[in-house]
């Protein structure tokens, strides 16, 4: 029998359409989903998307859930949990990536295993804020749902705009998470690991001038070879979320390595251009197996 597998991304996307050929190459089905087409009967439980019931496929993979990070894109994964309970297989699994879309969620997470991070403070009070900054010094304000730096805001205290910036930046985001500015020393790596088995890592070597080293802001990828203890870190970092296929983000600052976060659907292109290795094929292999055990 052929595996009839789905890929939930963003039809036209590098990527998943990437993972949805790789897929076709192996099996012979191909089916890409936006999930912006899904609708969830929960009194038949039927989830259908473009005359298909994702129910009564063998797996789905999560590329993406949404373009953009929100609340709103919790919602899409709810509706994924009923095709779980219906016995497809989906990688990652949908609570696992709920853990991870909220940046405050995979902040505590993280502390919770005890995994070095930045110094971060999260308050709704602009006079604990204004506070922050002044001990940080330098601050970058993230929202609590955003990707590749979008949103985030760098402050130094003493600027004569501070108190004004902080209040432009409470009224979108109520919830303020506020992280001291790590010195990058110009890059970062991006830490890739498949069924919790390390694959690779690549760096993300910032554009001049630009205090983030985001591809979104012109950084490159570039090769990376990490240590044993490193790679450790990276491990010990993702194994709470039980994720299929994601990629750490690490900071080499002079106080140590630092996690900012973990990926809720890693970095295939990082893979590919940093470290030349196709993690899309990576993953249809890991899924079919898993599918078929």
């Amino acid at each position: 029998m052929t595996e009839r597998i789905g890929v939930i991304g963003t039809p036209g996307k590098w990527s998943t359409e990437a993972l949805a050929d790789a897929f076709e190459a192996r099996t012979g089905f191909r089916m890409v989903i936006d999930m912006a087409r899904v609708t969830l009967d929960l009194g038949s439980g039927r989830l259908m998307c473009d005359g298909v019931d994702l129910a009564s496929l063998d797996g789905l993979v999560v590329k993406k859930i949404s373009e953009v990070y929100s609340p709103h894109a919790l919602d899409r994964l709810e509706m994924l949990r009923v095709a779980e309970a219906r016995g497809v297989r989906i990688f990652s699994p949908a609570e696992a990536i709920l853990r991870l879309m909220d940046r405050l969620a995979c902040t505590v997470t993280l502390a919770n295993a005890g995994i070095p991070m930045p110094p971060t403070v999260i308050t709704e009070d602009p006079a604990a804020a204004a506070e922050t900054l002044e001990r940080f010094g330098s601050a970058v304000f993230k929202p609590l749902f955003s990707t590749k730096a979008r949103g985030m805001v760098l402050l130094d205290h003493g600027a004569p705009d501070a108190t004004a910036q902080i209040a432009a930046f409470r009224a979108d985001n109520p919830v303020m998470y506020i992280q001291k500015k790590a010195d990058l020393s110009g890059q970062d790596l991006g830490m890739v690991f498949l069924g919790g088995d390390y694959v690779c890592t690549y760096s993300r070597v910032g554009q001049s001038g630009s205090w983030n080293t985001t591809i979104h802001a012109g950084g490159k990828y570039a090769p990376y070879e990490p240590d044993a203890a490193l790679i450790e870190l990276g491990r010990r970092a993702q194994a709470p979320f039980g994720l299929t296929f994601t990629t750490v983000d690490i900071a080499l600052t002079p106080d140590g390595p630092i996690v900012f976060e973990v990926s809720a659907f890693g970095g295939y292109r990082g893979a590919l251009d940093g470290c030349g290795i196709d993690a899309a094929a990576l993953v249809v292999d890991h899924v079919l197996a898993e599918v078929a055990a």
